[in-house]
């Protein structure tokens, strides 16, 4: 950046002054490199102890040029790095309120509150989608190596002000993600208390913590560490199951993916069954299941019909996935 550029310069002018001056007082004067180093510090810097040593008419002249030059600069350093603390005060403040701006117009989004391992790759998969969310955490160090295109908060999640600056009440979903039971165990109360409709999914590091999770109203816990367990276990059993899954789910190289489409009520595909909806040809996906009143209904036939409010659980490539929601949005 121009005022870190300017910053560099006026250091090799200083530098350069140094070298300058040392060397002129060592020529001019006789001095040792020392007692000419010694001579231009003070001077520069303008502490005013004496001189080294008795200087010569010459001496005199050149130590003028090496007191405006050394004083210039240091003006100029002075006057560079307020420059750039401002700058950064500034552009912290109005980004800080703008950031605040765009969460105060946010609708349907998520709350992730921790910004953890859980809470960032919650995040990265969210980004990708893309949907809106926002991360809130206690303090400001734990967001500085996010995105900045991230929106977030700093505030204690557990708190009803924290929770309603995010929006809660218009948010879609909330992750507690924080690293303690007891942390997410408040989060899903006091999230919970704010928005009965809002769908909460929770992280449990200890089992006996699920119960209570589910109890202060959270939608799913999810625990890594049993999650991880579980990977590990399948990676020995059912490698290529997984693998496949992967591809599925992360798109490592394949651009395969699974998602749910939910069919609109005035939707063309309304009381059409598999085999007339055409969706295998139309936009070449599998439909896996269809998710109708709370019930999973796996591998649906051909003649089974399609009702509003359905959720098609498909697998195919991101295109025809995005086909699909917007037609059967309509």
């Amino acid at each position: 950046m121009r005022r870190f550029r300017n910053l560099r310069w006026i250091a090799l002018a200083l530098a350069a002054l140094f070298v300058i001056g040392t060397a002129g007082f060592h020529v001019i004067e006789g001095w040792g490199w020392f007692d000419a180093f010694y001579m231009v510090l003070i001077t520069v810097t303008t502490i005013g102890y004496s001189e080294t040593h008795p200087l010569s008419e010459a001496g005199r002249v050149f130590n003028v040029a090496i007191i405006i030059g050394g004083v210039g600069l240091l003006f100029l350093t002075i006057g560079a790095l307020a420059q750039l603390l401002l700058e950064f005060e500034l552009l912290n403040v109005f980004g800080r309120r703008r950031m605040e701006r765009e969460i105060e117009r946010l609708r349907d989004h998520y709350i992730i509150c921790g910004a953890g391992r859980v809470g960032r790759s919650t995040a990265r998969e969210l980004a990708q989608r893309p949907a809106p969310f926002v991360i809130i955490e206690t303090t400001q160090a734990k967001l500085e190596n996010l995105p900045s295109e991230w929106l977030t908060l700093v505030g204690d999640a557990t708190q009803e002000t924290t929770l309603r600056l995010a929006r809660v009440e218009r948010a879609r979903g909330l992750v507690a993600a924080t690293t303690t039971d007891a942390t997410n165990l408040y989060i899903v109360m006091t999230a919970r208390g704010l928005n009965g409709g809002l769908k909460i999914i929770a992280r449990a590091s200890e089992e006996d913590a699920e119960k209570h999770l589910k109890t202060a109203g959270a939608d799913t816990v999810i625990s890594p560490y049993h999650f991880a367990g579980h990977r590990i276990a399948q990676s020995f059993l059912r490698p290529n199951v997984l693998d496949f899954l992967d591809s599925a789910t992360v798109k490592i190289g394949v651009d395969l993916e699974i998602a749910e489409v939910q069919i609109g009520g005035k939707s063309r595909y309304v009381g059409q069954s598999f085999r007339e909806s055409k969706l295998r040809a139309d936009f070449g996906l599998i439909v896996l299941a269809v998710k109708r009143n709370g019930d999973m209904q796996f591998n649906p036939g051909p003649d089974d019909r399609m009702n509003a409010g359905d959720y098609l659980i498909a697998i195919g490539e991101s295109a025809g996935l995005r086909k699909l929601e917007e037609a059967a949005g309509k």
